[in-house]
């Protein structure tokens, strides 16, 4: 597995594709609020490359909670393959791969989580610039995800604002107790090339279930 040590050079991997100027997250800001965005974070979010190409952050899970619920909830979702962190474990390399998908005109994201014993997690879901925000997560077995992007402070957010089954172009939400609260993830950035990703999971009646953060930087050649 590549090395998940955050120091080294800061030329990517990736400098051998050929990246093109994308505008599909800034679209769904208001100007004043990515011009708040870090310049570094600015430039994530930017960087589009062509079909099948990726990019690739190698990082360091340094923090992961669960409530006696959350646990459960996490194991339960594998039966619709996973999509939700499932260990406790900290110190371990993370790897996460953003290929462009031309298709669907998205992205597919694949995280990499190694485990201290066993076979690391592999967890697979799009990003599409759909559905009633402009930008929803499926995670497979027809379940998708609306978000809603923000910037607060100088941290990108993405809430989730609801959860449907997808059936072709038919998209049928799903009732508030079938779903597992509401979702969070925050990318923020550290400087230096390195960046801080969070997910939160909180339930309406159960409080915070899940919670998990890795420090990243762009894979090196």
């Amino acid at each position: 597995m590549t090395s998940a040590r955050l120091s080294g050079s800061n030329a990517p991997a990736s400098a051998h594709i050929k990246l093109l100027d994308d505008r599909r997250f800034r679209a769904l800001l208001s100007d004043e609020d990515w011009g708040r965005l870090p310049l570094a974070t600015w430039r994530r979010f930017s960087k589009r490359v062509a079909d099948g190409d990726s990019v690739v952050y190698v990082g360091l899970v340094d923090e992961v909670a669960f409530s006696d619920i959350g646990w459960w909830v996490a194991q339960a979702a594998r039966l619709i393959g996973g999509p939700l962190p499932t260990g406790r474990d900290i110190g371990v390399p993370m790897i996460v791969t953003v290929t462009e998908d031309g298709a669907t005109n998205g992205q597919t994201w694949t995280r990499i989580c190694a485990r201290k014993r066993g076979f690391p997690q592999v967890i697979h879901s799009a990003k599409r610039f759909a559905g009633p925000t402009g930008l929803e997560e499926y995670v497979g077995f027809g379940i998708c995800m609306a978000l809603r992007i923000a910037v607060e402070g100088e941290t990108l957010t993405f809430r989730s604002t609801g959860y449907g089954l997808q059936l072709g172009r038919l998209w049928i939400p799903l009732p508030r107790w079938l779903t597992p609260g509401d979702l969070t993830v925050t990318h923020s950035d550290l400087g230096e090339g390195t960046f801080r990703f969070t997910l939160d999971v909180i339930h309406p009646h159960y409080g915070a279930l899940i919670h998990q953060s890795a420090l990243f930087r762009e894979a090196v050649s």
